[in-house]
């Protein structure tokens, strides 16, 4: 489970559907760690669980993963790296055992 940093893991909210977006800001050691945890369970498995004290979302999802980096230069210059996860498929489809 990749957890956010400095927060309590009971009594969390388990999200599965609709829309759900949350922005934190972290220190360098702390995002390593997110980061590190994050890559950990995409190297396991299909699988990913990212929570915070309030909230918890589960997802399947399949490959490839999409990659964005975008860089501007203007002003204080900013460099976004985005991870884009597709839902896995198959859910009642065919299969072959």
């Amino acid at each position: 489970m990749a957890n956010l940093p400095g927060e309590k893991r009971d009594g969390r909210t388990v999200i599965t559907e609709g829309y759900f977006e949350r922005e934190v800001h972290l220190s360098r050691q702390a995002t390593a760690t997110f980061l590190r945890e994050l890559a950990d369970q995409i190297e396991a498995d299909t699988r990913l669980t990212i929570s915070s004290a309030d909230w918890e979302v589960p997802f399947e999802y399949r490959e490839p993963i999409e990659v964005e980096v975008e860089f501007v230069s203007q002003q204080e210059g900013e460099l976004e790296i985005e991870l884009e996860f597709t839902g896995a498929s198959g859910e009642g489809g065919l299969s072959v055992d």
